[in-house]
């Protein structure tokens, strides 16, 4: 696949979705494939306009695992959320699996992100009346019976499987982002985003959970976005996006991505 970083500068050179998908190698179909072009996001906070992305150029291929480096208010966390259909883009383009979401109604964003994102979010957002496997379970609900996983088996790649009928209240901070970690895999979607996804893990269990997610999104093909404020993550990363003041910086390609268990912080 050729390099989108290098290429990138000849996307004015195209008119279609197509053409510049054909340009960069990737395949306009592909439900894995992320593209991201002239995207900008502008809140109105009052009399002031405030604006979060300026003009956002990124292709996500196949199986790519990425990490998002930038200060607070860099616009990371309101990239994620436009990627996955929570929020929606002032101008620009957002096309996911072949399709432009950026266009999509709000019954369409809603399917959306059922079938083909999964979240981790920094605040976990587990519901506080569902046990650990409730929780699990009702991202399984969405998934198709024939490809449908144990709860328990899930939250057991996470460490949590003798905590299953625990309540998040009952949970620490860091397990109850292991459940929020075993809700989004669980239905192995192709595309997980990720908003500080071991911000509340021991160095231990970061590493573990580390190690899940590279191997499902070797395994599955499965692409993930991590954004985060741990520089160490980027180095087992496939491509290291840094923002800043709502601007890509620099995209840098890792040709040797490390082993998570290698990683120290």
């Amino acid at each position: 696949m050729p390099d989108p970083d290098i290429i990138g500068n000849r996307i004015s050179m195209f008119t279609t979705l197509s053409d510049i998908y054909n340009a960069r190698g990737e395949d306009l179909g592909n439900k894995n494939t992320v593209l991201l072009e002239k995207v900008s996001k502008t809140y109105q906070m009052g009399e002031v306009e405030v604006h979060a992305l300026k003009g956002i150029d990124l292709t996500i291929g196949k199986g790519e695992f990425v990490v998002v480096l930038g200060p607070s208010g860099s616009g990371k966390t309101t990239m994620l959320n436009c990627i996955g259909g929570i929020d929606s883009p002032t101008e620009g383009t957002i096309v996911v699996g072949g399709k432009d979401i950026s266009k999509f109604t709000e019954k369409e964003l809603t399917r959306f992100r059922r079938e083909t994102v999964g979240f981790i979010f920094q605040f976990f957002n587990l519901i506080p009346t569902l046990t650990a496997k409730e929780n699990v379970e009702f991202a399984l609900d969405l998934v198709p019976r024939e490809k449908r996983v144990s709860a328990l088996s899930v939250l057991g790649e996470v460490g949590l499987d003798d905590r299953s009928n625990h309540f998040p209240s009952q949970l620490s901070g860091g397990e109850q982002q292991r459940v929020a970690i075993a809700r989004a895999l669980a239905k192995r979607p192709p595309v997980v985003l990720c908003d500080e996804p071991t911000g509340e893990l021991d160095y231990d269990t970061g590493i573990k959970i580390l190690r899940l997610m590279r191997d499902i999104s070797r395994q599955e093909h499965c692409n993930f976005l991590v954004v985060t404020h741990n520089s160490a993550i980027a180095q087992m990363a496939d491509r290291i996006v840094r923002l800043h003041s709502g601007e890509i910086s620099s995209i840098e390609r890792n040709e040797n991505p490390i082993d998570p268990e290698e990683l120290v912080w």
